[in-house]
């Protein structure tokens, strides 16, 4: 007597939307994303599965997010991109009431912009993070002072500078190839010449942990799409090394291999957070920051907008555009009437009126207007007293 074969078990949903998700070549951030909101609108619907959903389900959880969790408008079109991926491309079911979804509107705000003399404290703090103690040139185990120094006089995104390569830096054309940008373009960005030292001893440092994965055969670094099968030995090659590279080895996400990972964003991230803190700058800074004052610095020096354009890697000049707002904060060139006034208008010290030592909101409140019998108000007579409230 034969068993019968056991038909095997569908594919689970979350599984389904991974696979779509690398199907369409969507980052490792994106794919993560997705999965966070599909799982999340799943539980907000008490585990009933999404094909049984729709559109006022959908609203529902988009209302919640906006309503209860006070999310910003940009997570609020990251998780409507993710429920209407869900449907379109993974449950393949017909969506015409998608354009009929009220989306967040966008809001352009204005980039936090470091002065010259922030940049600097804040890099000389980042030099100090993390400093061995009891030595005598203070060595950081991680070169945080070298990575913000590299995002801010190159305009890499944090991501870009962590993910470099050692064949992407070309010290004899002081260039650097950003490979995989944003929307994964590949742009060509400066070398400072500051930096050419400081690169030469970082690559150095991470030459020495090549050779010790190599002998302790240690899986190679990640490299992108199918390079591996077509070029077996190119993730244990040199050239392939990150140059800021993990301390510890780690398991990929994906293959679940045991290799070595490039630097990771929360380290830098908690640095930065804590040098900004010790140079005591008050502003709202993140590594981005960085970026945002490289464009910013570069346009003040007299470079046209085309040229900062083309270092950032943006599609369309109206997106660079935005750090020319920022040159205008304040007015520009225009100069202030209150200026005009000169000593008139400066601030000197009031005489103070009787009694106000003694009473001094009473002597700082306007003096009441008498009102004509009758009219609107609360003293004397109108309203207040009709009601007894005067």
């Amino acid at each position: 007597m034969t068993t019968p074969a056991v038909p095997p078990a569908p594919p689970r949903l979350l599984d389904m939307l991974r696979s779509r998700v690398r199907y369409m070549h969507y980052s490792l951030r994106t794919e993560q994303a997705y999965v966070h909101w599909v799982r999340a609108f799943i539980r907000f619907h008490d585990l009933r599965h999404p094909a049984e959903l729709s559109r006022p389900e959908i609203e529902a959880f988009l209302s919640w997010l906006a309503t209860e969790r006070q999310v910003a408008p940009s997570t609020h079109r990251q998780a409507l991109s993710a429920l209407l991926f869900l449907y379109q491309k993974v449950l393949q079911l017909p969506l015409p009431w998608m354009d009929e979804i009220g989306r967040p509107q966008q809001q352009r705000r204005l980039p936090v912009v470091l002065s010259h003399d922030e940049v600097a404290r804040l890099l000389a703090q980042l030099d100090r993070h993390g400093a061995v103690p009891g030595t005598a040139t203070a060595v950081p185990a991680t070169p945080h002072g070298l990575i913000g120094r590299l995002l801010y006089g190159s305009g890499m995104r944090l991501l870009e500078g962590l993910r470099l390569r050692v064949k992407d830096i070309e010290f004899d054309r002081r260039a650097i190839i950003v490979r995989e940008g944003k929307g994964g373009k590949d742009r060509v960005v400066m070398l400072p010449a500051a930096l050419e030292q400081p690169l030469r001893e970082q690559l150095v440092r991470s030459h020495a942990q090549w050779a010790l994965d190599r002998a302790q055969a240690l899986a190679g670094v990640a490299v992108p799409h199918a390079l591996s099968r077509k070029y077996p030995r190119a993730a244990e090659s040199w050239a392939w090394h990150w140059v800021f590279p993990q301390a510890t080895a780690s398991t990929d996400p994906r293959s679940g291999v045991q290799r070595r990972h490039h630097l990771l964003e929360g380290n830098f991230q908690r640095a930065f957070k804590d040098a900004l803190a010790r140079a005591q700058v008050v502003k709202p800074a993140s590594p981005h920051t960085l970026r945002h004052s490289f464009a910013t610095h570069l346009l003040l020096a007299g470079y046209d907008i085309r040229t900062v354009q083309e270092l950032l890697g943006h599609a369309d000049v109206a997106t660079t555009m935005i750090y020319t707002h920022v040159l205008r904060l304040g007015g520009g060139a225009v100069r202030s009437p209150l200026d005009s006034l000169g000593a008139v208008a400066s601030l000197a010290p009031l005489q103070p009126a009787a009694g106000a030592a003694r009473y001094p909101a009473a002597a700082a409140a306007p003096p009441r207007r008498a009102r004509e019998p009758g009219a609107v108000g609360c003293w004397p007579g109108g309203v207040g007293s009709a009601l007894g409230m005067a």
